[in-house]
């Protein structure tokens, strides 16, 4: 694939780096196995492929299912191949969901469907999820394929739960937990789950509920950033989710503790098609004035402390301790 050498890479922090210190080779073959992948004679798709590929962002699904794969020492060769399927399953979904929503850019680069056009990107978005069954199946295990064919099934499902939301201001926090389960939590659950069952089948059980409770973490935790940080942190526009209208659970936790004239405020935010940053940033500070990143951050933290306690059966080994030392990556990414 030309030009892919050259592609540039997302910062990754000295924790992330020490996460993945004991796979940082074979995160390299994970690349090459990506390209391999994706690898197609048709020069359109070749062109949108590697431009995806320079959009990758920090590699942390793959790490996570090659850790998986070391918990009892060092894991099958297929591992390798698994982690490139959930991967590219997750650039799948970047590249819908930067379709739906009609974003322009991702990771400081503008997205497939900005670049090319809608059309190019919902057929582009199929097309990894293709390739990455296709080489699923070439693995051979039928738990594995299960298992991330049926995260494939869960993450269109998380899209349509979104859609699905008439009345945004009326998405409670039961809805938000289905919705942040199908479209976050439930990848992490199967690049875990997935890789266990590449070289430590018998915690297959603690490593998906350990993915589980790490993805509702991260999800809650990224969705607090979109409050309180830049596109530098965040890779999206500032406020972004207010923009487009989309409720999470800085702003459920914020609603029942507002006053009247706040959330006329905010009602006003979402009856506007193109709210104007000042207006944004008003809502912002409605919402921590009302305690909603607090509610937020309380919540983030007891899914990490369920996540941990997942892994209180799984024996202590290096892959382990970077196993806890990813959720602490997760928990202490910027406020």
């Amino acid at each position: 694939m030309s030009g892919v050498a050259a592609r540039p890479r997302t910062p990754v922090t000295d924790a992330l780096r020490a996460v993945q210190a004991p796979v940082h080779e074979r995160l390299e073959q994970v690349l090459g196995e990506m390209e391999r992948i994706v690898s197609s004679d048709l020069p359109m798709v070749e062109q949108v492929s590697g431009h995806l590929l320079r959009m990758r962002g920090k590699m942390f699904r793959p790490t996570l299912t090659l850790l998986a794969s070391d918990l009892e020492g060092e894991s099958e060769p297929r591992a390798v191949t698994l982690a490139a399927v959930i991967e590219l399953m997750h650039l799948a979904t970047l590249v819908h969901d930067d379709s739906v929503d009609h974003s322009a850019t991702r990771r400081g680069l503008p997205t497939v469907n900005s670049m090319f056009s809608h059309q190019v990107s919902v057929i582009m978005g199929d097309f990894l999820y293709s390739r990455a069954l296709r080489a699923l199946v070439g693995i051979r295990d039928l738990d594995v394929l299960r298992v991330v064919t049926d995260v494939s099934s869960e993450l269109s499902m998380g899209e349509m739960r979104q859609l699905a939301a008439i009345d945004a201001l009326s998405f409670g926090e039961r809805e938000y937990e289905l919705l942040i389960r199908a479209k976050t939590a439930s990848l992490l659950s199967a690049a875990c789950e997935s890789g266990a069952l590449c070289g430590a089948a018998r915690h297959r059980a603690p490593l998906a509920r350990f993915g589980d409770r790490l993805g509702m973490a991260f999800q809650v935790i990224d969705d607090i950033l979109d409050y309180t940080e830049d596109e530098s942190v965040t890779g999206k526009p500032w406020g972004n989710d207010l923009r487009e209208h989309k409720v999470t659970l800085p702003l459920i936790g914020a609603l029942p503790a507002m006053s009247p004239a706040a959330r006329r405020q905010v009602d006003a935010l979402f009856g506007d098609d193109q709210p104007h940053d000042d207006a944004i940033q008003n809502v912002i500070r409605i919402v921590g004035e009302a305690g909603g990143i607090d509610y937020a951050r309380r919540s983030s933290e007891r899914y990490a402390q369920e996540a941990e306690d997942a892994l209180a059966s799984v024996p202590p080994s290096p892959a382990s301790g970077a196993l806890l030392d990813a959720l602490a990556y997760v928990t202490d990414r910027r406020w």
